[in-house]
């Protein structure tokens, strides 16, 4: 073990005790080596090395009773418990405690509209709300609000992938219930508003009701005057079908002297010509819709939310919604209202979203130029990810702008210590090796600190050896130049093409590579390549990488790599292009 450090041992012996002691006795060299080159990257290029030490001495360490390497770890390394509670104190970032909560009685929600999937604005209330409500020990609801059939129309199949988003982040919720199926209930207590001679119905061209609203006579508004009789006949006939669409809307009173104008007498309910409008799930069922305040809050009182937790530009359906709390005898949820939340370089709005896709662009909801939850997903973003950067956000009522390069470093902190290496060169070029003497088995292992991930073994043939190595590499090339590939041999260039490197053999040693200052390229075997096609999101483009890369049998969809010198990326597809396997993956970061 000349070369290293003689500290090594110790450390790996301190992390191989809080290891063993944080699992029933047991060190495993995968944590302990992973521990060791966060501490020392500069090791990582002698993993081999660094690897054995840390087997001798987990197998030590594992010989000894609980109660020693306890023993041992608080005399003697004490140190690594002071930096393991620095760390957890780090990365444990609680949240603010709720107004007037009580443990075992907060009711939280989440309450999407189906009309698209969810992003990472969206996935801010749902994450916060399931928090809390695990916190407290409460309950959280998921609640899909699609009432409004016309104008932002359901999608039949954004209900489950927006579950499909929630359970991918980890959320879990007690009761779900779907708005547009619940209708007689919205109708019941919109007739008991009108009997409380809250509500009333506006059979006036709306035009007629904005005169009276902004000149200050709201009061005296004829519609408004009607008793509580004549408005429970005309909300009999809104439900017959006596009106057409926009022919008439029932209307919450408010303070006609509101300075809002917005809030003076809201409207609860309108007419949707379903016939030409169907719902997905209800067809033509419905004609009386109710808006999203009315329904909203509603549902809030019924299902029992004791606390709501929204984007600060709800602030005016909070005050709306509190005149219909007022009229019911009931008492108002705590709301916590927070900021806007913005993907620094991502597409968040829904609307920009489904326009591409009306001009004729190939959109899935899955996009990986999105920041939907589904896109950051397929692009390789871990689900905890997502949950630490909400937590940090938190709840504060200023707008929070997120740039890439943060969730970028936090997810690579995540995904870096279980990301197989994959080798791939882009934009390849062939590599002709002459004189080898004999065939040369490179074994690489798939992560440099983690031995128990295992390897693979690349071959390259004699007496002559063909493989690929990526065009940026040959360029730096110059005939008489030593290179090293990879974990294999050094070689020494004789011919240079533009699509073609010829090389002599020249030695094994990696010491002979570093007394001549040789560079370490990698590269693919000519016999026994993949495809690699890369997809790499840049605002509204997608760049395609294209290149060769080395067989991969065990690459599955859905698995997150790193392509050496390339990124870490998820791979979204396995397939064969004439004859030849390829693998195609979305880029995620470097």
């Amino acid at each position: 073990m000349a070369g290293i450090d003689a500290s090594i041992e110790e450390l790996a012996r301190a992390y191989a005790l809080l290891n063993a002691v944080k699992h029933s006795g047991k060190a495993r060299v995968g944590p302990v080596m992973g521990k060791i080159m966060a501490a020392r990257p500069e090791l990582r290029s002698r993993a081999r090395e660094v690897a054995a030490i840390v087997r001798r001495v987990v197998e030590e360490v594992n010989k000894l009773s609980p109660e020693e390497q306890k023993r041992l770890l608080s005399e003697k390394y004490s140190w690594v418990l002071e930096e393991a509670e620095k760390r957890k104190k780090t990365e444990e970032k609680r949240l603010p405690p709720l107004p007037g909560a009580e443990e075992g009685r907060v009711v939280t929600r989440f309450a999407p509209n189906p009309d698209f999937v969810i992003h990472l604005g969206n996935a801010r209330p749902a994450i916060l709300s399931h928090e809390y409500a695990v916190m407290y020990k409460g309950r959280f609801i998921l609640r899909f609000e699609d009432t409004d059939p016309r104008t932002k129309t359901p999608l039949p199949e954004a209900y489950e992938a927006i579950r499909e988003d929630l359970r991918w982040l980890g959320i879990r919720w007690d009761e779900e219930y779907i708005q547009s199926l619940r209708m007689e209930i919205y109708y019941e207590y919109a007739r008991r508003l009108i009997e409380l001679g809250g509500a009333y119905v506006d059979d006036k061209p709306a035009q007629v009701f904005r005169e009276y609203r902004n000149s200050g006579r709201l009061s005296q508004y004829p519609p408004r005057l009607r008793s509580v009789e004549e408005n429970l006949e005309l909300w009999d006939k809104m439900l017959e079908g006596s009106y057409g669409e926009g022919e008439a809307v029932l209307r919450v009173k408010t303070d006609p002297d509101h300075p809002d104008p917005s809030i003076r007498d809201w409207v609860a309910f309108r007419i949707i010509d379903t016939s030409r409008y169907p719902h997905p799930l209800t067809g033509d069922k419905y004609i009386v819709w109710p808006t999203y305040n009315f329904a909203a809050g509603v549902d809030d009182h019924l299902l029992g939310v004791t606390h709501i937790l929204r984007a600060r530009e709800h602030r005016q359906n909070t005050m709306k919604q509190e005149y219909l709390y007022r009229y019911m005898g009931w008492r108002y949820p705590h709301v916590v209202h927070f900021g806007r939340l913005k993907l620094e370089g991502f597409i968040m709005s829904k609307s920009l979203m489904k326009s591409l896709a009306a001009e004729g662009e190939e959109v899935r909801l899955d996009d990986p130029r999105f920041a939907t939850i589904a896109g950051l997903r397929r692009r390789g973003i871990l689900p905890e990810t997502i949950r630490r950067i909400i937590i940090d956000v938190g709840v504060k009522q200023t707008d929070a702008s997120i740039s890439y390069t943060n969730l970028a470093s936090l997810n690579r902190s995540l995904v870096d210590p279980e990301a197989r290496r994959l080798i791939a060169v882009i934009d390849p070029v062939q590599l002709v090796i002459h004189g080898v003497p004999e065939p040369v088995k490179a074994e690489i292992p798939y992560h440099p600190s983690k031995p128990d991930m295992g390897s693979r073994v690349l071959v390259l043939e004699a007496p002559t050896a063909k493989a690929y190595i990526q065009r940026s590499d040959a360029e730096q090339l110059k005939v008489g130049d030593m290179v090293r590939l990879m974990e294999a041999v050094n070689i020494v260039i004789t011919r240079k093409t533009r699509d073609r490197v010829e090389a002599k053999y020249h030695s094994r040693s990696i010491e002979e590579a570093r007394r001549a200052s040789a560079p370490i390229i990698q590269w693919v075997p000519a016999s026994t390549k993949t495809l690699v096609t890369i997809l790499k999101p840049e605002g509204l483009r997608i760049e395609t990488l294209q290149g060769l890369g080395e067989p991969e049998p065990k690459a599955r969809i859905g698995e997150i790599v790193q392509f050496m010198r390339i990124g870490f990326a998820r791979i979204d597809a396995i397939r064969r292009t004439s004859g030849q396997p390829e693998i195609v993956a979305i880029y995620a970061h470097d």
